[in-house]
């Protein structure tokens, strides 16, 4: 069966297909006698990639995963419709295809979704200081910035709606364990909503620019592709309409880490300053206006981005949170938080206690 998703170019065919998290090749390769009708069984491989946190990645291919007509299937983790609008990522999908800044997307299934692999590796967190790689990261991130909306369809960013969905979510787990939970709880989800507030009147009078973001850009969500010198974004489970500085400091607060958290890694302001001029410049080319960017302009951006790095620090450490309590993925969740939480003030070791309470 085929079905429509709201705002999206073209149809995408739908299999009423249910593949199991622990045993996925039967269900893969039944996927793939649709896909890929000509391939013979015997002659499928698969290979799972394991960068992901929320997910499981399977690449399915003939010969060389490299080589063209490989399909991922990606299975969604286990109750991440609660944070993810999937009807919205496939519709993020099929735009940035559209703009060849994306892969094209085969299918959805039941529980996930197939698509176009992206030739290349995954970026290595030493590459992104490297000044010929954040260039191309910087250029390809002012495109995709660049893509504007549906004529007459308003935009809102996404950050402040999606931060209350996961509060709210947080305040419905302590609520179900309210009888046995730590009683700091309650009161550290009003510490929570506190900072919330304060986050989105300090930002909001911040006039950053809502454009189309990728708002989960860490290493593991960009491929090289050394040959072309070109750098690709993968995995739009958050991708939509957001402030331009969140997009642009959540990435800088990947500089960090996931795994091996260094927050002595963060860029350095020169870094920071050229990363912005090779966006700018990118972001203005790909808006039809004049390339030439002032010093003046790479100083406005760099405030903001520096302030709406704090609210990537909050959106993940709630989201982390949220993890621990739904996530069937073995990862250290409590560490993520520690990260989140982290480092640069004295105030956000108030901020790490308060994140910590839900552990």
């Amino acid at each position: 069966m085929e079905r429509g998703f709201p705002g999206a170019g073209n149809q995408i065919l739908h299999l009423d297909i249910h593949i199991d998290e622990h045993q996925p090749r039967t269900g893969i390769l039944e996927l793939l006698s649709r896909l890929r009708p000509h391939w013979k069984e015997q002659d499928i491989q698969m290979k799972t990639f394991t960068e992901g946190i929320t997910n499981q990645l399977i690449g399915c291919f003939v010969g060389s995963v490299q080589e063209p007509g490989c399909v991922l299937v990606r299975l969604y983790g286990r109750m991440t419709e609660l944070f993810v609008n999937r009807d919205r990522e496939v519709e993020m999908f099929q735009v940035l295809h559209s703009h060849d800044c994306g892969p094209k997307i085969y299918c959805t299934f039941q529980n996930g979704i197939c698509y176009e692999f992206v030739r290349g590796t995954v970026l290595e967190d030493k590459l992104l200081r490297q000044p010929s790689i954040y260039r191309l990261i910087a250029a390809e991130m002012g495109r995709i910035h660049s893509i504007q909306p549906k004529r007459g369809r308003p935009v809102e960013p996404l950050l402040w709606a999606k931060m209350s969905q996961f509060l709210t979510l947080v305040q419905t787990h302590v609520n179900i364990l309210s009888q046995s939970a730590n009683p700091h709880q309650e009161r550290s989800f009003e510490t929570l909503s506190m900072e919330m507030e304060s986050l989105k009147r300090h930002l909001s009078q911040i006039d950053s620019p809502t454009v189309l973001c990728h708002n989960d850009l860490l290493t593991k969500n960009i491929i090289y592709n050394h040959k072309e010198g070109m750098v690709k974004f993968i995995d739009y489970e958050y991708a939509d309409y957001n402030y331009q500085a969140f997009d642009i400091g959540n990435h800088f607060n990947e500089f960090a880490g996931v795994n091996d958290v260094n927050y002595s890694l963060y860029p350095s302001r020169e870094l920071q300053r050229d990363w912005l001029t090779a966006y700018l410049e990118s972001y203005k080319h790909s808006t039809g206006r004049e390339v030439t960017v002032t010093e003046a302009e790479v100083t406005q951006l760099y405030i903001q981005v520096c302030k709406f790095s704090l609210a990537s620090n909050y959106f993940w450490g709630l989201w982390a949170i949220l993890q621990s309590y739904y996530s069937s993925i073995d990862f250290d969740f409590q560490r993520l938080v520690l990260k989140e939480a982290a480092p640069r003030s004295h105030e956000n070791e108030k901020t790490k206690k308060h994140f910590l309470i839900y552990f």
